[in-house]
């Protein structure tokens, strides 16, 4: 009898630890996809003005890398003019920071910023590919996409008291220049700086 109730003792304690380690397991998993769905709720809301990337860019994305490394996704508009309908424009963004020097108690200063985008007109009058009703090789660069590269700078309040949703709130300016403007710059000695750069200005709302 007693060597009975032991075996039905080891048997529901075998059953008990099966059934702690099937739950530890569902625990890890479920905090794994956690993990995971939190890396993508983006960090933070940017606004650009100008930029090559439309007249006001507004977007969204996420800082990592010990906050070195940011990625935007913005959407611009390029405003009607006299002989063009407005557009749309899609922008993939990289940013890097490689420093960030406290000034005060609610200020930091990233001295130097750097980066490259990719940008490109939601609008059917442009493309990737020469349409067929050009002879090959008549257009050597897409019209539709173009690349930049950037630098620029960056100042960050940092709110103590968080208010709302807002961490901190950054304004920063970039010089930039996209692949077209560099090939020409490099070909025509005439052009200028302002030919061929960029000037904008920006904020940045961080809230996670």
């Amino acid at each position: 009898m007693k060597s009975l109730n032991f075996k039905i003792l080891l048997i529901l304690l075998v059953i008990s630890n099966s059934t702690f380690a099937q739950e530890d397991i569902y625990k890890k998993r479920v905090e794994r996809y956690q993990a995971v769905w939190q890396k993508l709720i983006p960090r933070y809301t940017k606004f650009q003005f100008a930029g090559s990337m439309g007249m006001l860019s507004l977007g969204t994305g996420w800082n990592y890398g010990k906050d070195h490394w940011e990625t935007d996704l913005l959407f611009g508009l390029v405003p009607r003019n006299a002989d063009r309908h407005a557009m749309a424009t899609f922008t993939l963004k990289q940013n890097y920071y490689p420093w960030s020097v406290p000034v005060g108690e609610h200020f930091s200063l990233e001295p130097f910023s750097c980066g490259m985008y990719l940008n490109t007109l939601l609008d059917n009058d442009f493309w990737v590919k020469n349409p067929e009703r050009y002879p090959k090789g008549y257009y050597s660069f897409s019209t539709k996409v173009r690349i930049h590269v950037f630098a620029g700078q960056r100042i960050t309040l940092h709110l103590k008291r968080p208010r709302r949703y807002n961490k901190s709130i950054s304004l920063f300016y970039e010089l930039s220049s996209c692949d077209l403007y560099i090939i020409s710059a490099a070909t025509n000695k005439y052009l200028r700086p302002k030919d061929y750069l960029s000037l904008s200005f920006g904020l940045k709302l961080q809230i996670l």
